[in-house]
């Protein structure tokens, strides 16, 4: 990378906070992103890159195995600019088919394994995967072997999982897993990952632009409506990975062991656990299931330095019992995004590790790394500032162009080396999102006269309460700090009077009891009237993604289906 000395803008006010030794006007060079693996295995050859379930490879050795499944795929006749989907958990495999299929020109498609059949059956008809890449369990390939008659797909790469086990568990497996492994050994639509493998891995990569090709489709479905795939370049995520691994330059003691509990097909964990890992040689212990006793078990035994996560996932940990009997103080780096993060449970995980929580906000349009706090100075209930190269504009929401000065809220936008092409095969909504060059997030914020940016609340989940606008978020804060609350979303419902009036739906903590007018009470002091919820429902979970974060898309399309019923029933 290089810098530049322009001379910055008067409405850049970040520029006056930004982290000693971190200049924002670095200019950073486009690669191919498959180079970021080949380089670490350079620098870091024989050092751990990866833990999975005790097994440890090095960096030269998932080097050399991706470098075979390229090869196996441009035998297996993909060519640049073809689509390969991945459908699989944190493990060695992910990793190594997702650069592997770089090098080969293919254009990485990433699936949660916890989507439902007409999720899958929608994004590989868009996408137009023909092969897959997932884990020889039935539970992964049995939801995939529907989609031969229905869509694109004519291949699917099958990866043991016994295989990637150390030694010793490695011989158990075939038994104490018999009844979840799949059986395709009889069926030509599959491929075992060894065979596609055992080559010599020779590969010479195709000629490409790094800032044109495509290296990556991200779904994302927002608040509403079908999921759209991000078109990421290599550029996009080459230099995102770059941006990250910069502004956390100054620690890095954190850069030892990077803790994977976060799924690699989520843009958060792939730039921030993987891209980054690999970046500054950290080896990733990958955890491919979250359940909260096992990972501070876990936490306590391999003694990670570095921790990404999301709100719910450092709730669960606290509401779990025991937490202060296991060593958690090998933390040293701990990232939050995703969702807001609630002061009290920051507060509360801060205090069990000793490790200071840094806050940061992206979407997958972004790939997806936009505005992070800076480790030494961060501010309460801010994202942070942005990243180098990015600039950050807040925009009036009646005309979606307006630039507003520090301090008024509107909608947040960007700018920068990291910003999508657009949207795959959506020219509509690329259109709606990327107006005069900036990217339009649906956030709605402000940035301070420091240049810290604040979120107020989504767009599209403002309430608008008898013509006052209410933000969920400020509800969600004042009840998350009642002692009993573990999770709570807030969102507007229909309202004959008021136009729309406020929910809030509430998880407690195990064995805690609270009532609606308990609630209110406390929250007497702490909201206006027009901010009060004025229904409470209190359920045992909130429906959350599989990265984690609640679902409020679920709770309003309940809403609305209730609307809808009641419409029908008295006409």
């Amino acid at each position: 990378m290089t810098h530049v000395s322009s001379k910055p803008a008067a409405s850049w006010p970040w520029l006056r906070s930004y982290p000693p030794g971190i200049d924002w006007h670095t200019r950073f060079t486009p690669r191919p992103l498959y180079r970021l693996l080949d380089e670490a295995a350079g620098h870091y050859g024989p050092k751990p890159c990866i833990d999975f379930l005790d097994r440890r490879w090095s960096f030269t050795e998932i080097r050399q195995l991706s470098d075979r499944f390229a090869r196996g795929l441009i035998d297996l006749g993909v060519k640049p600019g073809d689509r390969v989907g991945l459908f699989l958990p944190n493990c060695p495999y992910f990793v190594t088919s997702y650069y592997g299929i770089l090098k080969a020109g293919g254009v990485v498609v990433n699936f949660s394994p916890l989507y439902a059949d007409r999720e899958i059956e929608h994004q590989i008809i868009d996408s137009g995967v023909t092969i897959m890449v997932t884990m020889g369990l039935e539970g992964l390939v049995g939801k995939l072997r529907p989609q031969f008659e229905r869509t694109p797909l004519r291949r699917i790469i099958v990866c043991s999982l016994p295989k990637a086990l150390p030694f010793a568990k490695r011989l158990l497996a075939p038994f104490a897993m018999a009844k979840q492994l799949a059986k395709t050994d009889d069926d030509v639509h599959f491929i075992p990952f060894e065979e596609l493998t055992d080559n010599d891995g020779h590969v010479t990569p195709p000629a490409i632009d790094p800032v044109t090709t495509l290296a990556l489709l991200q779904y994302t479905g927002g608040t509403t409506g079908v999921a759209k795939g991000a078109a990421l370049t290599h550029a996009n995520v080459d230099i995102n990975a770059q941006q990250v691994s910069l502004w956390f330059s100054n620690y890095p003691t954190a850069a030892v062991r990077s803790l994977a509990i976060l799924p690699l097909f989520h843009a958060f964990a792939m730039t921030c656990v993987m891209n980054w890992s690999l970046s500054v040689g950290a080896e990733m212990v990958l955890v491919p299931r979250f359940q909260p006793e096992a990972l501070l078990k876990l936490i306590d035994r391999k003694k990670p330095t570095a921790f990404c996560a999301v709100p719910t996932l450092f709730t669960a940990l606290l509401s779990t019992p025991g937490i202060d009997s296991y060593d958690l103080s090998s933390i040293q780096m701990i990232i939050s995004g995703g969702a807001p993060l609630p002061m009290e449970v920051r507060q509360d995980f801060e205090r069990r590790t000793g490790a200071h929580i840094v806050e940061g906000y992206g979407l997958s349009e972004c790939s997806p790394v936009t505005c992070v706090n800076p480790p030494s100075a961060s501010k309460a209930g801010s994202i942070g500032l942005p990243v180098p190269a990015t600039i950050c504009e807040i925009v009036s929401l009646e005309d979606r162009k307006t630039v507003l000065p520090p301090g008024e809220i509107g909608e947040l936008t960007f700018k920068g080396p990291q910003v999508m092409l657009g949207y795959w095969n959506r020219p509509d909504a690329t259109a709606e999102t990327i107006i005069d060059g900036r990217l339009h997030t649906g956030d709605v914020g402000r940035i301070d006269e420091d240049g810290y940016v604040f979120i107020t609340d989504r767009l599209k989940e403002m309430i608008i309460a008898s013509g006052f606008k209410v933000y969920p978020r400020n509800v969600e804060e004042a009840i998350y700090a009642h002692p009993s609350v573990k999770e709570c979303a807030v969102i507007g419902v229909g309202d004959s009077y008021r136009g729309q009036t406020v929910k809030a739906v509430v998880a407690l903590k195990t064995g805690e009891t609270l009532t609606t007018e308990e609630l209110g009470h406390f929250l007497k002091d702490k909201l206006s009237p027009i901010e009060m919820p004025k229904i409470v429902e209190f359920r045992a979970e909130l429906p959350k993604t599989a990265v984690g974060k609640i679902q409020k898309k679920v709770l309003i399309e309940e809403e609305r289906a209730k609307e809808a019923l009641q419409t029908e029933t008295n006409p």
